[in-house]
C-alpha cells in the first residue's frame, strides 16, 4: 500500500518569538510533523511561508495527498494565485486540514464562501471537547471528551456553512460553545477544521490530539474514486443528435444574439 503523502504547512512566525520557540523549539509544524514520522504508513513534508512560492508550488500540491495548515496572523501574506492553486487542488481531491486559526487562511476563506470569523479571547481557559459523532471514523479511538487545561477560546457564531458532519463540538470554562470539529465535502476533496492549537500550549503533543489527526489524514486522503467528466458529453445511449450535420458553432449557441461570438463555459 503507498504511504498517505502528508505536507505539514506552517507561517512559521509566532516561534521566532522566545517565548513560544520554548514550547515548540521545532516549529509547530516540527511537532505535527513528528506526530506521523517514523511510520511508513505515512510520507510527511514540511512547508512554511519563507520558502519559495510559500511552499506551495504546483508540483508539491501535485504530489501531496493531504494538506495540513496551521496559521494564525499572516493570512494576507500568502497571495491570490497560490491560494487558488490550493483551492483547485482540493476540489480535485486533495485532503486539507485546517488548525486553530487557520480557519481565516486564504484556501479556506475561498472554499467556504464566507468571512469564517468567529468570538475569540485569549486568557488560559479550560476547553472541554465534547464528541458528538462518536461513529464518525475520526472519532476513532478517542475518549468521550478531551480535555485541555488551557487553550484560547472561540465563541459562536461561527461564521463558516453548516458543516457536512459534526464530529465535535468545544465548552470553555468562559461560558463559550464552538463547532470545533467540522467536516466538508467539496468538489472530490474533504476538509476537516479542528479548533485547538494556539502557538502558547502544548496542545500538539498530546496522545490524543495526535490520535485524533492521524484519524483526521486517514478520512481526508484522496478516496480513489472515479473523476467525473463534464461539459460537453456524448449519449451513452443511441438518441438522435438534434444538431447533427450542424457547427459545433451552432451546437454551443454561440451565433445567438448577445453571445459575442465568445465560446461559452458550460
Amino acid at each position: 500500500m503507498e504511504p498517505i503523502k502528508i505536507t505539514v504547512w506552517n507561517e512559521f512566525l509566532s516561534e521566532k518569538s522566545p517565548k513560544i520557540a520554548k514550547v515548540y523549539p521545532e516549529g509547530i509544524h516540527g511537532a505535527i510533523r513528528q506526530i506521523f514520522a517514523g511510520n511508513e504508513h505515512y510520507q510527511v513534508r514540511t512547508a512554511t511561508l519563507e520558502d519559495p512560492e510559500c511552499g506551495l508550488s504546483q508540483e508539491l500540491l501535485d504530489q501531496t495527498d493531504v494538506l495540513v495548515w496551521w496559521a494564525h496572523c499572516a493570512h494576507d501574506k500568502i497571495p491570490d494565485e497560490i491560494a487558488k492553486r490550493v483551492q483547485l487542488r482540493v476540489l480535485d481531491g486533495m485532503g486539507f486540514i485546517v488548525l486553530h486559526s487557520a480557519h481565516l487562511c486564504k484556501p479556506f476563506v475561498r472554499l467556504m464562501g464566507t468571512v469564517c470569523r468567529s468570538k475569540w479571547r485569549e486568557n488560559d481557559e479550560l476547553e472541554r471537547i465534547w464528541v458528538i459523532e462518536p461513529g464518525h471514523p475520526i472519532a476513532r479511538g478517542l475518549p468521550e471528551y478531551i480535555e485541555l487545561p488551557q487553550e484560547e477560546t472561540y465563541g459562536e457564531r461561527f461564521e463558516v456553512p453548516a458543516p457536512d458532519n459534526l464530529v465535535f463540538i468545544s465548552w470553555f470554562s468562559g461560558g463559550e460553545v464552538f463547532r470545533s470539529g467540522c467536516c466538508y465535502y467539496r468538489g472530490l476533496g474533504k476538509i476537516f477544521y479542528f479548533r485547538p492549537g494556539h502557538e502558547e500550549y502544548p496542545t500538539f503533543y498530546r496522545e490524543d490530539i495526535s490520535q485524533l489527526l492521524k484519524n483526521a489524514v486517514e478520512w481526508a486522503k484522496p478516496s480513489g474514486g472515479p473523476h467525473p467528466t463534464l461539459g460537453h458529453y456524448e449519449a451513452l445511449e443511441p438518441v438522435k443528435d438534434k444538431f447533427e450535420g450542424r457547427s459545433d458553432r451552432e451546437r454551443k449557441h454561440l451565433d445567438l444574439p448577445g453571445s459575442g461570438g465568445k465560446e461559452q463555459n458550460k
